[in-house]
């Protein structure tokens, strides 16, 4: 796994232990099981953005710090050039770009998405979080499931959800899709 994940893994764990919180009582706090954590904090195993932004609820940190190990400092405005979005390598079927890492106290989590397409047959993946999530799409069609729904997203479409409920994404029709999802 990448240095990245080494990291932020040793940053949770380092959080959890220095708020005296076990590993069952945050995995239960945020709805996973102590041994997915257990994996999550051993650095081995990929760690879904709905987990790390719950973990960040929990504890009444920002984001950014688990993922880059610095409080955002800017309080006024951010600008984050084209391309320049901070990295999040979280999951194989989605490329996420936090487009808001270094702005303080913010009240919502902006990235941008891009899911690859793979075959009609690959297993979806889901995940929940708390809070509520608003997706727009700017390139290609996607399709949404949530819960036991599966909703087609066209460039231009929206979508507002409680993200609570298990949700996922898939790209369709052989290309890659890019989206806007916001977290609250």
């Amino acid at each position: 796994m990448s240095e990245q994940l080494k990291q932020m893994a040793e940053r949770i764990k380092t959080l959890r232990e220095l708020a005296e919180v076990s590993v069952e009582t945050l995995a239960n706090d945020i709805g996973i099981s102590a041994e997915d954590l257990r994996k999550y904090e051993s650095g081995n195993e990929d760690i879904p953005v709905s987990v790390l932004f719950s973990i960040a609820n929990r504890f009444n940190v920002e984001l950014s710090a688990l993922l880059t190990g610095e409080s955002p400092r800017l309080h006024n405005y951010l600008v984050v050039r084209n391309g320049k979005g901070l990295k999040v390598e979280r999951r194989k079927e989605y490329d996420y770009q936090s487009l808001a890492y270094n702005f303080a106290n913010k009240k919502a989590e902006p990235f941008l998405v891009t899911v690859t397409p793979d075959t009609e047959e690959t297993p979806v993946n889901y995940n929940s979080h708390a809070g509520q999530e608003f997706n727009y799409i700017l390139e290609g069609t996607v399709k949404i499931f949530i819960n036991d729904h599966e909703i087609i997203l066209n460039e231009g479409d929206s979508i507002y959800f409680d993200s609570g409920n298990k949700h996922a994404m898939k790209a369709l029709n052989g290309k890659t899709a890019k989206f806007l999802a916001i977290i609250l």
